[in-house]
């Protein structure tokens, strides 16, 4: 009897060295992963921090402030699980704004995949119960999708004034933003409920609603409409550009 008992001790204490070996491995690998998963976003980070450090931009077109990625930057830091994805989305972003915003003109598609990683990033800042309502409308099958007409950055300055005014608090806020390229028109309308406590206002940095009016007017004279207007606490901005007459009228003064 003593010796089944022996038996059965001697069992049950293998069986806790053996899980304790297994949860010491488990914990081991685990920590080695994240160790290594730490390291990649660490690696990732100083990438991005880089590229931000080197942004010079000189045009009209590419004149943005490093501010605002070195703001992105920090609510990336501060949102660890959101980092990797983030990291890489503002990474597509940098090189859509050192590299092909430097071209006098890109392709609607561009534009509009750059603006969609730039909504990405803008994620951040709002809670994942915010109603932000995203859509791409458009037909691929046209030729004019994918020939370099469209002025760069574009669409950014609808987007970021959306997420700068938006109310965020109110349990009813919301943005929308929904891209259009049918029959050769790009279209981009941003709404937003308006905050209560910051009222829409000029913008007096970066490229401005009132630059970006400018640039239209100077690249597409008068085949566009930028109409802004408020229906009831609900900001809207709606942009059309009608690129086929542009270029049409492109090939008529070459």
């Amino acid at each position: 009897m003593l010796n089944s008992q022996t038996s059965y001790i001697l069992w049950i204490a293998a069986i806790i060295v053996v899980l304790l070996l297994g949860i010491i491995v488990y914990l081991v690998v685990k920590l080695t992963k994240s160790d290594k998963q730490k390291n990649d976003i660490e690696a990732r980070f100083q990438e991005v921090e880089s590229q931000v450090n080197s942004l010079q931009l000189e045009t009209l077109e590419s004149r943005l402030n490093p501010h605002l990625f070195k703001n992105i930057l920090n609510s990336i830091q501060s949102h660890a699980y959101q980092t990797y994805f983030a990291l890489d989305k503002l990474g597509n972003v940098l090189d859509y704004i050192l590299y092909e915003s430097r071209k006098k003109l890109v392709t609607p598609k561009e534009e509009i995949e750059f603006a969609l990683s730039l909504i990405e990033i803008n994620k951040i800042k709002i809670s994942p119960l915010f109603e932000l309502n995203v859509k791409a409308r458009i037909n691929e099958s046209e030729p004019l999708y994918k020939q370099r007409i469209l002025a760069p950055l574009i669409s950014i300055d609808l987007i970021e004034n959306a997420f700068k005014h938006a109310d965020l608090q109110s349990p009813d806020a919301f943005i929308s933003i929904i891209f259009e390229f049918r029959d050769d028109h790009f279209y981009l309308t941003v709404s937003n409920k308006m905050s209560s406590k910051k009222p829409i206002e000029k913008e007096k940095g970066g490229i401005g609603v009132m630059t970006l009016e400018n640039r239209l007017r100077i690249i597409y004279k008068n085949h566009f409409k930028l109409e802004k207007f408020i229906e009831g606490d609900v900001y809207i901005a709606h942009l059309k550009i009608n690129l086929l007459e542009h270029k049409a009228q492109m090939l008529t003064a070459r």
